[in-house]
């Protein structure tokens, strides 16, 4: 199994999956520059040291929502879409595996019981937020 997955339909960047497996060394970013959610792996030795920083204000211009899920614990099926509703594929993850949804729909079955870190841009806009299907 590939520990990078990327996702697409119709040449539209859906999902990038990271599993648990990767262990490349060093700072591996997944997602493009233009994605307003960033999705990274630092991979470091004992003994290194990030500088301390601050990130500047820079305003930015975002339009659509971006998640990253963090599967904490369990097992899921996530289903993706495209834009247009039809379904491209579905994948499972596991325990440890992170994957970023970039475009398009989703659905999740959870096979497990399961523990799921979800990150998106805010602020949340309520029922508008979101179109059921």
């Amino acid at each position: 199994m590939e520990t990078i997955e990327r996702i697409q339909a119709e040449d539209k960047p859906i999902a990038i999956i990271v599993r648990k497996e990767f262990n490349q060394p060093g700072v591996n970013f997944f997602s493009p520059f233009e994605f307003s959610q960033q999705l990274g792996i630092l991979i470091h030795p004992p003994g290194h040291e990030v500088k301390p920083h601050v990130h500047n204000l820079i305003a930015r211009d975002v339009r659509v929502t971006q998640e990253v899920l963090f599967l904490i614990e369990g097992k899921i099926e996530i289903a993706l879409y495209k834009e247009n509703k039809e379904l491209i594929t579905s994948r499972i993850l596991t325990q440890g595996d992170t994957i970023l949804l970039a475009y398009g729909g989703h659905g999740i079955k959870i096979l497990e019981p399961s523990k799921i870190l979800e990150v998106k841009q805010g602020p949340y806009a309520g029922m508008e937020d979101k179109e059921f299907f």
